[in-house]
């Protein structure tokens, strides 16, 4: 992200962004990248949408028999609200945090996500 100071351009790291790493099915980062590659879009961008519309609905309904076997490393960043909001909810529900991610790809509102160059925005 980029601010303007005293009319020139500095670029600053969002605070309000941490890294996280977690297990997620390699079929769905699969999909999610080929998603946003043709909506120009970030695949952590589409997890957000999906994360904030499952906490919205404030329930979840997940089998655990029917977790994927082909999980594999993921690392991203995440909005730290949300990811602590996620933890919580995982948590409540005696789920894991990438049980709630990878649950949440089903409700991804593409219209909904950041674009691409949001990263890249000037803040004042």
């Amino acid at each position: 992200m980029w601010k303007s100071v005293d009319g020139r351009l500095v670029q600053t790291t969002d605070e309000s962004r941490i890294k996280f790493r977690t297990n997620i099915s390699r079929s769905i980062i699969n999909d999610l990248q080929r998603i946003a590659e043709e909506h120009d879009t970030h695949v952590n961008y589409l997890l957000e949408s999906g994360l904030r519309n499952v906490l919205n609905q404030g329930e979840i309904i997940f089998n655990k028999e029917f977790r994927p076997n082909d999980r594999t490393q993921y690392k991203t960043t995440y909005d730290k609200e949300l990811l602590d909001a996620t933890k919580n909810f995982a948590k409540s529900n005696k789920l894991r945090t990438n049980d709630v991610i990878e649950y949440s790809v089903q409700f991804i509102d593409i219209d909904e996500s950041k674009n691409r160059a949001y990263r890249y925005r000037i803040e004042k």
